[in-house]
């Protein structure tokens, strides 16, 4: 074959399995593959991942080159995709198995400020935030060019090991669409990607309009005055009949006249810690710091192997030796309970 020729045509079914073998040999070295599933006539359904497709697409840089990632994307090419701070990795199903690399630099300081500063007061919840339920004006700060949350093509440098020498080969593309499927399912990777807080924007609100507001959700999601200051950023003090109990101190009993003296009361045992107790309709367990839970039973509750697996790498989960039973952390609860509303569990009575 001479330089000018096209190399033959291979059907998308043997590079699945040509690709498929590679993977299995990178398995054997504890690697585990996360392929992207894209189904439907929009790439992207929820308004986290649409978002981060328009915003692609509206760049002239990017708007040439894009389409020919659509038909990569939704056959199943992209065989692995993981987002981390600031970084992109992805394994892509071409002529051969070629690896990907995309790093994104993180909102500036600046912007991401001017951000928090135009969000106070209008975003209601967490849970809201993450479902993409915001009003116009704070979608508007978000998605704007340059200074919101989505990168521009000066904030993102591309590789692929391909051999095209076009700087957004298919494979990238393919990637980049890739990454709107990933925000549908955690729409929370964005903000981990641009190296930004996304509780932050809910902090910033409590500090306006939500304040009032804060104990009832948090009352919602099962957290107490501690776990609700974690959630929001900010100090919430115990009702008044909590500290009332906490301050009162039980009377010392009389003493008994006979001259023989009492002998002393043991010393009480310590309790043991609690174990995660499931509720009624579909309600997370109570997971104090310390409990521990398995997966079986994260997994009836609702919660995906996804979402797990982020969980341990975010440290709201620890491992423990035992094969599929985690520690809890102080923001287990929290986590747990936000996901639940997220997908829409129904609550039980109480």
């Amino acid at each position: 074959m001479s330089w000018h020729q096209w190399a033959p045509y291979v059907p998308v079914a043997l590079r699945r399995i040509r690709a498929a073998r590679k993977i299995r040999s990178l398995g054997g070295k504890g690697f585990v593959a996360s392929p992207v599933e894209a189904s439907g006539r929009e790439i992207a359904r929820t308004f986290w991942g649409r978002a981060w497709c328009r915003n692609l697409e509206s760049y002239s840089d990017f708007s040439n080159r894009l389409p020919r990632g659509r038909t990569y994307i939704r056959n199943g090419s992209v065989l692995h995709l993981h987002v981390d701070s600031g970084r992109i990795k992805a394994l892509v199903s071409g002529s051969d198995l070629y690896e990907i690399e995309v790093s994104i630099a993180p909102v500036p300081a600046k912007a991401w400020a001017a951000i928090r500063k135009e969000c106070t007061g209008k975003i209601a919840s967490l849970v809201s935030l993450l479902r993409g339920e915001l009003p116009g004006p704070v979608m508007e700060v978000v998605t704007r060019h340059g200074a919101g949350l989505f990168p521009s093509p000066g904030e993102i440098k591309m590789k692929c090991s391909c051999p095209d020498w076009a700087v957004l080969c298919k494979h990238l593309a393919a990637v980049l669409y890739g990454v709107g499927v990933r925000l549908d399912e955690k729409p929370e990777l964005l903000f981990l990607l641009r190296g930004v807080d996304h509780v932050e924007l809910v902090t910033e609100a409590a500090g306006g309009g939500l304040a009032a507001s804060a104990p009832t959700e948090g009352k919602a999601l099962g957290l107490d005055a501690s776990g609700l200051s974690e959630l929001f950023g900010i100090e919430v003090e115990a009702e008044p009949e909590t500290k009332a109990k906490a301050k009162a101190k039980p009377r010392p009993k009389a003493k008994p006249r006979p001259k023989p003296k009492p002998e002393p009361e043991p010393e009480p045992k310590p309790k043991p810690k609690p174990k995660p107790e499931a509720r009624a309709g579909g309600q997370p367990p109570a997971l104090p710091s310390g409990a521990t839970i398995t997966s079986r039973e994260l997994a009836a509750m609702g919660i995906s192997a996804a979402a797990r697996q982020g969980w341990l790498m975010e440290g709201v989960l620890v491992r423990t030796p035992a094969r599929g039973v985690y520690l809890a952390t102080s923001r287990t609860a929290r986590r747990v309970a936000a996901y639940l509303e997220w997908k829409g569990v129904p609550r039980g009575p109480g």
